[in-house]
């Protein structure tokens, strides 16, 4: 996790509670009594999905994030982050993760072929990095991607997958994009995961699919650049 420098960056508390939990929050509370507007990025513990959250926190969005360890989670996100800590698959849980959700992103493979229902949600959106090719050559991995996409489309909920470059460390912000069908190339991390929170913004009536790249395109407004790709994707579809 990134740390107490990040906690000072953004100014969340230096508090944490003894055991380092919060508080469960009622099971009982009706779902219906919540605004969904809360946006719940799976595999909070990893690389990606902490470069998203990062990207989530400058954009002040409300953020719930599942987590492996709760306390790193509030060590490193503070109070800007609800982190919870459990198995995807125990409806009660899931059920408390996807309350007050209304968009869902996945940083890496294998989180919808293990839930159930996501009643509620209005948008998921996954990513898929060119790094990640070579995991899908291994049969697991390559399943679980599979499924993931069948799940997706047979949702029913309005679904973006973004597949990028293969991910570099370079810092992001610096370069422009491109957006053509079997672009090879690279992508800085933190462009990728920019990219993805932008695409909260950004639903499609049914799914949208869209390649990036490190290219010579600017981008000033976020929205209207993937409004125009999904207009153009589905165009290529009639």
């Amino acid at each position: 996790m990134a740390g107490s420098k990040l906690r000072k960056w953004y100014g969340a508390p230096e508090l944490l509670p003894k055991d380092g939990t919060d508080v469960e929050e009622d099971d009982e509370f009706p779902e219906g009594e919540e605004t969904r507007d809360a946006v719940l990025v799976t595999d909070g513990d990893s690389e990606m999905g902490q470069m998203v959250i990062l990207s989530l926190i400058v954009k002040r969005a409300r953020i719930k994030a599942l987590v492996k360890d709760k306390r790193a989670a509030l060590e490193a996100f503070g109070t800007y982050v609800e982190s919870m800590a459990g198995d995807s698959r125990d409806k009660p849980f899931l059920r408390r993760a996807l309350r007050g959700v209304c968009t869902v992103i996945c940083p890496n493979e294998g989180f919808l072929s293990t839930v159930g229902s996501l009643k509620g949600v209005k948008h998921l959106s996954v990513y898929k990095g060119a790094n990640g090719i070579q995991a899908l050559l291994k049969s697991n991995a390559r399943k679980l991607a599979e499924q993931d996409e069948s799940i997706l489309v047979a949702s029913g909920i309005p679904y973006t997958v973004i597949r990028a470059g293969l991910l570099q460390n370079s810092s992001g912000g610096t370069q422009g994009f491109s957006f053509e069908q079997f672009s090879k190339g690279t992508l800085s991390k933190e462009d990728a995961a920019f990219i993805c929170v932008e695409a909260v913004d950004a639903v499609p009536q049914k799914g949208f699919i869209f390649e990036v790249v490190n290219g010579g395109e600017k981008v000033s407004d976020w929205k209207e650049c993937l409004n125009r790709l999904m207009e153009k994707s589905e165009q290529q579809l009639q």
